[in-house]
């Protein structure tokens, strides 16, 4: 006697939405929610500094906070988890790995030796055109911030958050999520490398020097490429950081007068 078995089911169960990649509009709308979330952060040092004070806040008062290093210290190391809470959720909505889709990964030591050099070209030809056209190695908002720093005892705090802070920060958002998002989409990576250069340099706006702003730009399209290249973000995070050092130590010598500006 035979037996009939039932026909197996074909219900499947439903499939998880696959992750994606924020294209052109979607990654401008986070960058810009991400790049609003660590001025709140900053500002809310800025903030907290001048009602420390107990003076009567005026225009004065704000731009004393804003020049004192302790206060630009603490700000910068702010804005670091605001703008990781804010990638973290629009890569979370995009069901997205948050070290995927940021590019943090690890390279090859070719690639470290390729940007080092690379680099140090750079800046070394950006000092020599500085010194050949009367421009100043390191701007006066620099020298401002690291002698009031060294005048409250915090210039340890200064260095770190400049070297780690600034550079995790900016990285994360210019050549982590912004070139990820952009490469991705009609600007294809040639364009995103640009377009995230010049976020990144408007980024730097304190500077107020149209050369300072090209020598930024420059080093960001050199950022850009490697993150290209290497697929890495912690690579740029390296050179950004150690850029930054460098940047930190001279404007100590020339603070100090050992060499000049």
């Amino acid at each position: 006697m035979s037996v009939i078995e039932a026909p197996a089911s074909t219900d499947l169960p439903p499939a998880s939405k696959p992750p994606r990649v924020w294209k052109f509009w979607g990654t401008t709308l986070w960058g810009v929610l991400a790049f609003a979330a660590m001025s709140i952060g900053q500002l809310t040092v800025v903030a907290v500094d001048v009602i420390r004070s107990g003076e009567p806040i005026d225009l004065g008062l704000i731009v004393k906070a804003v020049s004192s290093g302790t206060t630009v210290a603490l700000s910068v190391i702010m804005g670091l988890p605001a703008v990781c809470l804010a990638l973290w959720l629009a890569i979370r909505i995009a069901r997205n790995s948050f070290t995927d889709y940021l590019g943090l990964r690890g390279t090859s030591w070719k690639n470290v030796l390729i940007g080092t050099v690379a680099l140090v070209v750079l800046v070394g030809a950006w000092e020599v055109l500085a010194k050949l056209t009367g421009h100043k190695s390191a701007p006066g908002f620099m020298l401002d911030v690291v002698n009031s720093s060294r005048a409250d005892g915090t210039l340890w705090l200064l260095v770190i958050a400049l070297t780690a802070g600034a550079a995790i920060t900016e990285e994360i958002l210019a050549r982590g999520f912004l070139y990820r998002g952009w490469s991705e989409s009609f600007l294809r990576p040639a364009g995103a490398i640009v377009a995230s250069s010049l976020v990144w340099t408007a980024m730097h706006a304190q500077y107020y020097d149209p050369f300072l702003f090209t020598q930024v730009f420059s080093m960001g399209l050199l950022f850009g490429w490697l993150r290209h290249r290497s697929g890495s973000t912690w690579l740029t995070i390296y050179l950004h950081a150690l850029n930054n050092f460098a940047a930190t130590v001279q404007t100590l010598l020339i603070a100090n007068g050992v060499i000049s500006a």
